[in-house]
């Protein structure tokens, strides 16, 4: 079963992640640095990504794990697991990351040092945001990798003795999807006031149950085959009009409603309907669209990864010098922009994937693997 639509899927997910990124260095919210004046109007644009996008991504990593344990023991998928994502979140912490809280404590007027002054000597004093150890955005990698090695023995199971027939009558009606709906709205109402967002692992409830059950639900949805790709081409733009409704109607919620109970029930009952409904229209005109197999999709399937881990710290490096720039913003963010994939390419193309000890420090395997879809490309 090949599906290159999930390979681009993740490829396109993962390149939003930088605009994403850049758009954080502008929009008015908290970040690790901000430019010198800051836009209001990015926020609606920012708001609407933010909705979908780790969703998304935590699904496709759930269907990926099926993908994986077809031609694995679970030993053998703990075991790649941990290569694959241990390593490099290690590695992360250590070189990457450091440059990032340097740069942010610089601009804060916190050391006045070079940066072999601060790494290693200070780097690794403290926790962040009060010291300096952190994983910052390499936090998706760690929960992967914790979701992953905690609920194997349950893939398994589900692998081995799963009844797919009520899933799958159930899903192949036009609204049938949204069945998985409830246990995130619940997660949504019940815990995100209480435990709010903050990647640290320790505390971070919310985050944790809410991502852990979309990567199950990857999983499950993913054992239907056939079933799932049907409904989700024929449906597709069902979808795309409750996510447009949904979108909407948080928009006018949050414009014209003061905080309530009442109003953090009916908002996450619609934030939950119209993240879903992203994720599941993405599948749909992806599976229409883009299950074909080209050089392109090769190369970004290879690259996808150490862009990843990568991409933050250059942006924070280009956004430092640019701060005090009174340049318009479309001038900043094509910079920080193009710089971004640009030195990151450099990087890519001409330091990991060329040479063997730096492949598994981002995640790839010594010897390139033939592009055969999200089954071989990215987990086998």
């Amino acid at each position: 079963m090949r599906r290159y639509d999930l390979d681009w899927l993740r490829v396109i997910a993962f390149a939003l992640l930088i605009f994403y990124h850049v758009g954080m260095f502008f929009v008015p919210w908290g970040w690790h640095i901000k430019n010198n004046e800051t836009y209001e109007s990015l926020t609606g644009p920012m708001w609407f990504l933010n909705q979908w996008r780790l969703p998304l991504l935590f699904v496709i990593s759930g269907m990926g794990t099926y993908f994986s344990l077809q031609k694995r023991t679970g030993g053998q998928f703990m075991r790649e697991r941990v290569i694959r994502l241990l390593i490099p979140f290690v590695f992360g912490m250590l070189f990457i990351i450091p440059p990032q809280v340097y740069i942010e404590r610089l601009a804060n007027n916190q050391v006045s040092g070079s940066y072999l002054d601060f790494w290693p000597s200070e780097a690794f004093i403290g926790t962040y945001p009060e010291g300096n150890i952190s994983w910052h955005h390499l936090w998706f990698i760690l929960y992967l990798l914790l979701f992953s090695l905690i609920l194997t023995p349950l893939f398994i199971s589900i692998k081995k003795g799963f009844s797919k027939g009520v899933i799958k009558k159930i899903i192949s009606k036009p609204l049938g999807l949204y069945m998985f709906i409830f246990p995130l709205f619940l997660w949504e109402w019940l815990l995100q006031p209480f435990f709010p967002v903050t990647h640290a692992l320790i505390g971070d409830w919310f985050n944790i149950i809410s991502s852990i059950t979309l990567f199950i639900f990857g999983f499950i949805i993913i054992t239907t085959k056939e079933t799932f790709w049907h409904s989700v081409k024929k449906y597709r733009y069902i979808y795309l009009s409750v996510g447009i409704v949904c979108f909407s109607a948080m928009v006018y919620i949050v414009n014209n409603y003061e905080d309530s109970p009442t109003r953090h029930t009916i908002e996450a009952f619609i934030k939950v309907i119209n993240l879903w409904s992203w994720v599941i229209t993405l599948f749909g005109f992806a599976a229409r669209y883009l299950n074909s197999n080209s050089s392109a999709l090769k190369y970004a399937n290879q690259a996808v990864y150490p862009f990843y881990i990568l991409h933050q710290t250059i942006i924070v490096i280009i956004g430092y010098y640019m701060i005090d720039l009174d340049w318009p913003i479309g001038a900043k963010g094509s910079v920080m922009i193009i710089g971004t994939f640009g030195i990151t390419w450099v990087i890519y193309e001409f330091l990991i994937r060329r040479w063997k000890i730096f492949r598994p420090l981002f995640g790839l395997k010594n010897e390139p693997a033939k592009a055969t879809g999200m089954l071989v490309n990215n987990y086998r």
